[in-house]
């Protein structure tokens, strides 16, 4: 088990990295985090949904995403509550304090599914959260140590030396865990180290005098690997800036943005600079905006709305600039969404409907029952230039359809839906502006669609054509191969795989 001396210290990476080094080695090795906190989540091929970081661990391995291997997922919804996803479907809004009272179904539900697990695979490789050393929550948490416990699994604790104080950090984890559970510390790695390693290690010496417990490895940082990310504080480890005869495309940082790494395919484009933008004032040229996911569709829209987003915006579509609506996105784009049932919690003042940018004349109604779904959608020809198959998924609450009013109706002569056997239920088009919006996540991933989309946004800037897709699934493969080739240098890898029982 790998855990951390706290959130984002490189846990998620160094699973996949284990489990990608085992998987090449023939063993049959799955992922497993009990409990995951994120907004960016996936859906499996059963219509269930879990957090991104085990699919992308799951790929590591070789495998499909199984709701077994995320068996709770909390998507926070605001400052103290989060929706509660068990085995994949869910089960209510929470608060923080409402959570923990039903700690015992937690934890049996995690069980069960680690029990599954361990009959159908040799090695499990299980993640913590967050750190162990949360002394407020040990009794309920079970992610961490309880996990362990159950597991009979050794465990070894990453530290990220890049914020400082590493030692400091790794000492006091080791002093505020349990000490039932300090024997289950086998040893610690620094991650993020930048540097000659050789000046460190006087300090690695002096460590093993202050905790009997070895220094397993020190893996260097790394911006040369493209990785999967789950928390939205990395949301600009996505974009990447380039110069020269490039397509710039823009895509608005969402105070509750999920499912960023919807963009990563467009980043490995070599020919586009993508960048994530908070308010408008920041946005420079740009061909393309995109309005992303949201887990908040009504709160997210009224931010819009406050910052000066919506004027920038039409502005953008008034001057011929592509925008783009993922999923929440998509249903901001339209006239109105209304929330009769207090379902997405963003609405003000006792309101039930809010008026959205207008850009597309598609009205949406929050609905009880959450569509999760993975989809295989035909594009109409007049939206992709072609006739193409897309495959993705569906995350939201929200129906869409065609709006009922005037100014709907008038825009509703020019519009298309981006799926003819669909309707506007998936997405739709303006053809008179550059306008429009699915709720297909994953679409960039499609290699035809991607790069289709890419050259027509450099049609517009009289730049021709690439034509010929790259495989963003290769590359991805690729990444995966020398992520474990920087664990395999960067630590004791004998005695790692020599830990599994």
């Amino acid at each position: 088990m790998f855990q951390g001396t706290g959130s984002g210290v490189g846990k998620s990476l160094c699973v996949a990295a284990f489990c990608r080094i085992l998987s090449r080695q023939g063993i049959n090795v799955v992922p497993f985090k009990a409990q995951n906190m994120a907004l960016n989540s996936f859906v499996t091929y059963d219509g269930l949904e879990m957090g991104r970081a085990q699919v992308y661990q799951a790929e590591a391995c070789g495998l499909s995403p199984d709701v077994r291997m995320n068996p709770i997922l909390l998507k926070p919804t605001g400052e103290a509550g989060s929706q509660v996803i068990v085995m994949g479907k869910p089960t209510g809004n929470l608060s923080a304090r409402n959570y923990y009272e039903q700690y015992e179904q937690h934890l049996k539900a995690a069980r069960q599914a680690y029990d599954s697990l361990a009959c159908d695979y040799e090695v499990i490789v299980i993640e913590g959260a967050g750190s162990p050393a949360e002394i407020n929550l040990q009794k309920t948490d079970i992610v961490n140590m309880q996990m362990a416990r159950y597991a009979d699994a050794p465990v070894v604790i990453v530290g990220d030396i890049d914020r400082g104080g590493v030692f400091a950090w790794l000492k006091g984890t080791f002093d505020l865990v349990q000490e039932a559970d300090r024997e289950r510390i086998a040893g610690f790695l620094i991650n993020k180290f930048r540097g000659d390693v050789s000046l460190l290690r006087p300090g690695l010496e002096m460590f093993r005098q202050v905790v009997d417990r070895p220094i397993l490895g020190v893996l260097p940082w790394f911006s040369d690997i493209t990785v999967d990310q789950e928390d939205g504080v990395f949301v600009s480890d996505v974009g990447v800036k380039r110069a020269g005869q490039v397509v710039s495309i823009a895509v608005v940082e969402l105070p509750r943005i999920s499912n960023f790494t919807d963009f990563a395919p467009l980043s490995f484009e070599k020919d586009v600079s993508l960048c994530f933008v908070k308010r408008p004032e920041e946005l420079g040229d740009c061909d393309c905006l995109v309005i992303p996911g949201t887990k908040n569709t009504c709160s997210d829209m009224k931010y819009l709305e406050e910052t000066g987003w919506f004027h920038k915006i039409k502005e953008l579509a008034v001057h011929g600039k592509e925008i783009v609506g993922i999923c929440g996105g998509y249903q901001m784009l339209g006239v109105e969404v209304s929330d009769p049932f207090g379902i997405d919690g963003g609405m003000v003042g006792g309101l039930s409907v809010a008026a959205g940018i207008g850009l597309l004349p598609v009205a949406t109604v929050m609905s009880r029952e959450k569509h999760l779904s993975q989809s295989r959608v035909r594009l109409a020809p007049a939206f992709a230039g072609r006739q193409m198959e897309v495959s993705g998924y569906e995350i939201h609450m929200g129906v869409t359809s065609l709006a009922e009013d005037i100014a709907g109706q008038e825009a509703s002569a020019h519009v298309i839906p981006v799926s003819d056997c669909q309707g506007v239920e998936m997405g739709c088009m303006r053809v008179d502006k550059a306008v429009w919006g699915v709720y297909l996540h994953g679409i960039f991933e499609n290699d035809l669609f991607r790069r289709g989309f890419v050259d027509k946004l450099r049609g517009r800037k009289g730049l021709r054509p690439v034509e010929t897709p790259s495989s963003y699934g290769q590359f991805r493969e690729e990444q995966l191969d020398r992520l474990a080739m920087w664990m395999r240098a960067g630590c004791d890898l004998e005695h790692l795989i020599g830990l599994l029982k």
